[in-house]
């Protein structure tokens, strides 16, 4: 089943922040916004909440926590027991150290493949490209067009986008849902 998309692109980012606006302003729903850097601001101007990413790295990290800690009384009190400079089995601070450093080490490989994974960057995805500027020096605005769209509402959407300093407005049909 092929998707197809409206694209705007753009060649400054204060002016793709200003479109943004007024586009939402106009109640239109916008599925992304690509841009071949980061813009300060345009989450902002997308509505976009929090990532919750951090929750999921205190999971992570407490997980981490717990196995390590664990795992190190359980090897140092029953499966191991060695007295050695006259430390008790289960020595607390020593093992503070290696906890930590597993702690970070969950949180980070985690938080990394649940990003990977949220955003589809999974190995063997592979996307095909809306336009091949976009990664160089455009900047784009899409909009998904099965959303039963009306010719009404496709006509505000270009006249928008071109009064809002688009210089070029297309629709691109994929096979795989962007």
């Amino acid at each position: 089943m092929a998707h197809n998309y409206i694209i705007g692109l753009f060649k400054d980012e204060e002016i793709l922040i200003d479109a943004v606006k007024k586009i939402r302003a106009e109640g239109i729903k916008i599925h992304d916004v690509l841009t071949p850097f980061p813009v300060h601001g345009l989450d902002h101007a997308m509505g976009l909440k929090e990532s919750r990413l951090h929750i999921a790295g205190f999971v992570y990290g407490i997980t981490g926590t717990t196995c390590a800690l664990s795992f190190m009384s359980w090897v140092f009190t029953s499966n191991w027991p060695m007295i050695y400079g006259g430390k008790p089995f289960f020595s607390f601070p020593a093992f503070i150290p290696i906890t930590f450093e597993f702690t970070v080490l969950c949180a980070g490989i985690g938080m990394t493949l649940t990003f990977l994974l949220r955003c589809g960057l999974y190995p063997g995805r592979n996307r095909e490209k809306l336009d091949d500027r976009i990664t160089d020096d455009a900047f784009c605005i899409v909009f998904n067009k099965d959303k039963k769209l009306s010719d009404d509402h496709i006509q505000k959407i270009n006249s928008i986008l071109k009064s809002s300093g688009a210089y070029e407005i297309k629709e691109r049909q994929l096979k795989r849902h962007y």
